[in-house]
């Protein structure tokens, strides 16, 4: 069998599906934003990796050295945005070609150093290696948060409402920009896309005020697109889900691209991932209540897209005209 037979999350399954002894103090291993560990004080200790490999994520020509740095970190304070917690402490391991310039490798520090300090992180160690000709970031952030104000993606119940802050598909916008930067969109649409595929901004504080709140059932961050991490939510709950297609918060610049590129904006924003929103569910009786703490507090739009059901693991979309379709389009996978 072949790793891209059975896809990203097909492999994630079947790691996490060995047999092993849970280590003690692990409060939630593989399955979550975050590993959550309880290190015996009085807050649990969350700890997140991720990577940006040259020609999988990254290409040298479309993005600066200063926004990889701050694009790798700010992806992973997204998981921690995620979990409710506060980014502590973070470990950088660069492997780079011996041809690359210094001022390459410094900009590349500066952009993470500068993300990571915005979420009150600091880099406190790493390891540097040499590659033959591309570049590998990894990056690993640790966190903290009061065990009272955890939040999972495991606990939505059927009948929760599903909200969603932002406007999904803009970084997909983005990136069909950078891949066709001669699409006919306005400047102001070109330059807000580029930025949101390039530098995304993680919802820390909103992630820290929704855990407070003590309304929010779970919650994920959008990093594999609406319908993939739905999708997540479902499985981790053994519930399943409804999306309302019209309720979906397009903005125009993303509409605005759609049309340019002969595109569905409406699959754009279910399957483009990499917009680093917030996912999370509540009981319907608390959504206005959310929605105005985090305008009032924020300044972030937040929409409520659908409900949480109690059929295991089925997703499905109701479109504008009513119809109720099961989705064809699914998040991002390392291994399709």
């Amino acid at each position: 069998m072949l790793v891209s037979e059975i896809g990203e999350f097909g492999l994630l399954g079947r790691i996490s599906g060995m047999p092993a002894e849970m280590a003690a103090g692990v409060v939630r291993g593989i399955g979550d934003d975050v590993a959550v560990l309880d290190a015996s004080g009085p807050e649990y200790l969350l700890a997140t990796c991720d990577i940006q490999v040259e020609g999988v994520h990254f290409t040298r020509q479309a993005i600066t050295p200063y926004q990889l740095g701050r694009k790798v970190a700010a992806i992973n304070v997204s998981d921690i945005a995620a979990m409710g917690g506060d980014p502590r402490w973070a470990l950088v391991s660069v492997a780079i070609p011996g041809s690359t310039e210094v001022g390459y490798v410094e900009e590349l520090y500066r952009g993470m150093r500068e993300q990571s300090a915005l979420a009150g992180a600091s880099i406190v160690g790493g390891n540097l290696s040499r590659m033959k000709s591309i570049i590998v970031l990894d990056f690993t952030l640790l966190g903290l948060v009061v065990p009272e104000r955890l939040t999972l993606r495991s606990t939505a119940r059927a009948g929760d409402a599903i909200l969603l802050t932002g406007s999904p598909g803009e970084s997909r916008a983005g990136l069909e920009l950078i891949r066709r930067p001669d699409l006919a969109v306005s400047s102001s649409s070109r330059q807000k896309l580029l930025e949101r595929h390039l530098c995304p901004q993680p919802r820390l504080i909103e992630g820290q005020l929704l855990a407070r709140s003590g309304q929010v059932t779970s919650m994920i961050d959008v990093s594999d697109g609406v319908i993939g991490d739905l999708d997540h939510i479902c499985k981790s709950s053994g519930k399943g889900a409804e999306i309302e297609a019209a309720s979906l918060p397009l903005s125009s610049a993303v509409c605005e691209a759609a049309r340019a590129a002969g595109a569905d904006s409406l699959e754009w924003a279910l399957s483009g991932g990499e917009d680093y929103e917030l996912m999370f569910t509540s009981s319907p009786e608390a959504v206005p209540v959310l929605k105005k703490m985090l305008l009032d507090e924020t300044g972030t739009s937040c929409a409520q897209i659908g409900r949480i059901t109690a059929q295991i693991s089925e997703v499905w979309v109701r479109l504008a005209d009513g119809n109720r379709i099961a989705p064809s389009v699914k998040g991002w996978d390392h291994f399709p």
